[in-house]
């Protein structure tokens, strides 16, 4: 077979209680956002498979009846430095809100990953969908969409100037001379916006990737040009090949408007995998899934995505006509969106989004889902894929030792990294310091 002139790239989205609400109580699941050794084995399994990058997304609020893998986790930055340490390709990355942190703490966390990692850090950029999270930051009201937007934008230039706060080579280090650094090429930002007021310098060296790697999850017509104009890589929410394309094709046009290379941004939808040795096994496994999920908690997983309680409305009856509100924006329309294309009740959407949040459903044996893959990808309609596992070890296993050996035979995937950079991995250049741009 002919290799593709483009290969795909493949993330995992790292939710250690599982992706599904309920997986987490499979007999061979091993639940628990705080379990180290879970953890250690899902980023060691990501990298065995040789896949782009390991992803904890992260948001700053909690309740007891919120999906289980947000219950209790982590601290991402602080997991993936950890995680660092035991790998030596994958690319690491992790959500921190531009709307509840601030820019020179942001730059020197994801900077000091990039650093510890050897230039795998990726920074997911958003400014904070959920509410709730503004009462633990004394920022009563959550700002509205708009602003979110523009405080992201703002953020994201400032993080970029504290990154290129010293050029290449400032560190001399001459014990001869006795000069530790070369002053002349520090870079004091002196930064003064509507959102921010930062000075400068950081206090720590350009990330080793120039920047790390920039990924957002826009779905908005907002999001969407916000991604195209600064992210290098973008999860969507997509329910078929036509919406796939159609996502990408609009991404890519978007950033060509912007100036940029559009190769230099990959698409990856994300996608839930059911694997059997046969298909009537995936379909009993699926069907094993939506026997232990508990109607209360997946409705309350739906109306946390909507932002509206849907508690009252009918199950059986069509999904309701809902009105506009702050929440509905990117993620919550396109849920809304499958459900009108599908004609769903709400019963059906409630049981869609706590079996796959959403997200296209692959199911069959490693060929088949080998085959949709192969078809999406060719199609135009991803640049690779982020898996979101039901539950961790053995669905994340299973796709890593069945799936992906067909993929490389295919020639559709790497078969060991060529690169020691997340930006190698992905194809993406390597920014250059604006001094010498300007030389």
């Amino acid at each position: 077979m002919t290799t593709p002139a483009r290969q795909m790239h493949l993330s995992v989205l790292a939710l250690a209680a599982g992706n599904n609400i309920a997986a987490w109580r499979m007999e061979d699941a091993q639940a628990g956002s705080m379990n180290l050794p879970l953890l250690k084995h899902m980023v060691q399994t990501a990298e065995r498979g040789k896949f782009d990058f390991f992803f904890i997304a992260d948001t700053p609020h909690t309740a007891p009846n919120v999906h289980p893998s947000w219950v209790v986790r982590l601290e991402p930055l602080t997991l993936l430095s950890v995680l660092s340490a035991i790998t030596t390709h994958i690319g690491l990355a992790a959500t921190v809100s531009t709307t509840y942190t601030e820019p020179y703490n942001l730059a020197r966390y994801m900077a000091s990953l990039d650093h510890l990692s050897g230039g795998r850090a990726a920074w997911n950029v958003v400014g904070g969908a959920f509410p709730q999270a503004a009462a633990n930051f004394g920022r009563l009201p959550h700002p509205a969409h708009g602003e979110r937007y523009a405080r992201a934008r703002e953020f994201l230039d400032v993080t970029k100037g504290l990154w290129d706060s010293w050029e290449e080579g400032a560190l001399v280090m001459d014990k001869a001379t006795g000069k530790y650094i070369d002053a002349a090429k520090m870079h004091t930002l002196n930064h003064e916006g509507k959102h921010f007021s930062v000075k400068g310098p950081l206090n720590i060296l350009r990330p080793p990737q120039g920047y790390p790697v920039i990924v957002q999850a826009g779905a908005s017509d907002e999001g969407r040009d916000f991604a195209a104009a600064t992210s290098e890589a973008i999860f969507c929410v997509v329910a078929n090949i036509e919406e796939g394309k159609a996502f990408r094709d609009d991404i890519r046009a978007r950033a060509k408007q912007h100036g940029r290379n559009p190769d230099h941004l990959k698409v990856l939808p994300g996608i839930f995998v059911i694997i059997g040795q046969t298909e009537a096994e995936a379909r009993a496994k699926l069907a094993a899934l939506g026997e232990i999920i508990e109607a209360d908690t997946a409705m309350k997983v739906l109306t946390d995505y909507l932002g509206q309680d849907l508690s009252q409305h009918p199950l059986d009856a069509p999904v309701p006509d809902l009105p506009a509100t702050e929440m509905m924006q990117g993620y919550a329309v396109a849920l809304l969106e499958i459900a009108r294309e599908k004609e769903m009740t709400l019963c059906e959407l409630r049981d869609l989004v706590a079996a796959t949040q959403g997200h296209v459903l692959f199911m069959g044996t490693p060929e088949q889902i080998a085959d949709d893959l192969e078809e999406w990808f060719l199609a135009g309609a991803a640049d690779g894929f982020q898996l979101m596992p039901h539950y961790f070890p053995a669905p994340f296993d299973e796709f890593v030792d069945l799936v992906v050996p067909i993929l490389q035979e295919r020639g559709l995937f790497r078969k060991d990294y060529t690169g020691t950079t997340l930006r190698e991995h992905m194809g993406l250049p390597f920014p250059e310091h604006p001094a010498k741009k300007s030389a």
